[in-house]
């Protein structure tokens, strides 16, 4: 009889990727359930016992993770950490987890995270206040709450201050929704992308085959 205060959870073994304290570490998935998943990371020169991981977690136990074959993405919690020789044990919670059937974000040079936060753009000698959808290590989608009349190629300057980002970008594309606001796809120009360590790239599909 399946216990029904409990999730099922189904025993495979899976490589993803995970991402804690600015470092991408290839994870192997034990099991997965509708609310999480546990899984192995190897230890490293920086993670070495459960102190390692108590300490990058102290100031947020959120990580982003990526399951190629599931076709998975997103934000979970670590919730249980344990030992197991020279392999440290993970328990995750999901949070905000994408599942694309389409695997599109595998085709993306990045990983891109959903992220809202606000943000100032300056258009033509004008600010506009904005509010992100999602952000990667390539460019950001932002919203604007009003039409906005746009080009692409359009070189903008922009402020976002939760990343620390500042400099110029460029309009990939723009599109003007129902509620007359206006969605735009910039990718970041004249500015060091390698400040950008809060947020995963996930450039390496060879490691996760």
């Amino acid at each position: 009889m399946t216990n029904s205060r409990g999730y099922y959870r189904k025993n495979l073994s899976l490589k993803g990727l995970l991402f804690i304290g600015g470092v991408e570490h290839e994870m192997q998935v034990q099991n997965l359930s509708v609310s999480g998943l546990q899984a192995a990371v190897e230890t490293t020169e920086n993670i070495v016992d459960e102190r390692d991981v108590f300490m990058l977690i102290k100031q947020s136990s959120l990580v982003d993770i990526y399951i190629e074959k599931l076709h998975l993405a997103g934000e979970a919690e670590i919730v249980r950490v344990d030992i197991d020789g020279n392999r440290i044990l993970l328990g995750l919670e999901f949070k905000q987890i994408s599942y694309d059937s389409q695997n599109i974000l595998y085709k993306r040079k990045a990983y891109r995270k959903s992220m809202t936060a606000p943000g100032q753009i300056l258009i033509e000698e004008k600010f506009h206040d904005f509010m992100t959808r999602n952000v990667s290590v390539e460019g950001i989608l932002i919203r604007i709450a009003e039409f906005v009349d746009l080009q692409v190629n359009m070189v903008i300057e922009f402020k976002f201050d939760k990343l620390r980002l500042y400099g110029e970008s460029r309009v990939v594309w723009f599109e003007h929704d129902d509620l007359d606001g206006t969605l735009i796809g910039l990718e970041y120009l004249h500015m060091e992308k390698s400040e950008i360590n809060t947020i995963p790239q996930f450039y390496h599909p060879e490691k996760i085959s």
